[in-house]
């Protein structure tokens, strides 16, 4: 017989993958029939005897109003979420998706790289499937516990040392070669700021936190907004003296802008720092999209 579900409600069913999958009400279908027409192919039916119990379409146990839209997209930000990924409700809008956490890696050159502020393991992990290894640092003792999970999902805990601390308390006795940095962004809020400045990152500013870093080594990545004043972390370069080369990429997932990473030092393509605002750059590799060839 055919299956359909009332009500425009999802159906739950022991077999079959039902995601993306949207049923039309009994009376919709006869609608249908009854002009001779076949529902649109982007609908889907199943052809059984099994009855199906309508539900609305629900989130897992414990997912706020807050993170429902990340939840959605949690394949996104790791692609092994169902085999036992774990994640805090900040750890939801603070990870950074698993596309662009590898194109950190891949960017970071190899050796020991310092994940300053590691949340919930998104680049960690990453940077450790490179067979880099890696300093996994975070403040809060549960997400240490939450990162550690879920490295051991990607089975590389082996290649990572948690520590529990605090970065500048931490960084004047670090060594690595490459800085990793993805300060907390202060929230979902930041997307209605028409400009973001490094001021309001967090735990301290931008410029606090570069300088942080630059203790540790000159190879310095950083994740930032998608907003951010690109002037700003132009400035960052200027810190050093020399002041350091710098690469800034924008980052798509699903053709969607999720924010700019900005390479300094050795991680950066560019050797000369000549820049023209608006969007136009003068060498090539300084601005560009991921994925593409860099703009002229």
């Amino acid at each position: 017989m055919l299956v359909v579900i009332e009500n425009w409600l999802l159906g739950i069913i022991s077999f079959g993958n039902w995601r993306n999958c949207f049923l039309y009400s009994v009376e919709t279908i006869e609608t249908f029939t009854r002009h001779g027409l076949k529902p649109p192919p982007s609908f889907c039916f199943w052809s059984s005897s099994v009855k199906i119990k309508g539900r609305k379409r629900t989130t897992e146990t414990g997912i706020s109003p807050l993170v429902e839209k990340y939840w959605l997209q949690r394949y996104d930000l790791f692609s092994s979420y169902d085999d036992g990924i774990k994640m805090d409700e900040e750890g939801w809008f603070s990870v950074t998706p698993e596309e662009i956490a590898t194109r950190h890696a891949e960017r970071s050159g190899g050796g020991c790289v310092i994940d300053c502020f590691s949340g919930v393991g998104g680049n960690t992990i990453q940077f450790a499937k490179m067979c880099h290894h890696v300093v996994a640092i975070d403040i809060d003792p549960q997400k240490v516990e939450l990162a550690f999970n879920n490295a051991k999902i990607y089975g590389v805990e082996d290649y990572i040392d948690f520590i529990i601390g605090d970065f500048f308390q931490l960084a004047s006795s670090l060594k690595g070669d490459v800085a990793f940095l993805a300060p907390p962004w202060g929230g979902p809020s930041y997307k209605t700021i028409p400009t973001f400045s490094l001021d309001l990152l967090k735990p301290k500013d931008g410029y606090s936190i570069f300088q942080a870093a630059q203790t540790i080594t000159p190879n310095i990545i950083m994740f930032l907004p998608r907003n951010v004043d690109l002037r700003q972390v132009e400035e960052l370069s200027w810190l050093s003296s020399p002041p350091l080369n710098i690469e800034i990429e924008e980052n798509h997932v699903q053709n969607h802008l999720k924010g700019i990473t900005a390479y300094f030092g050795g991680t950066a393509f560019g050797k000369k720092m000549e820049v023209r605002w608006g969007k136009t750059f003068t060498a090539c590799g300084l601005y560009k999209q991921t994925g593409h060839n860099c703009h002229s």
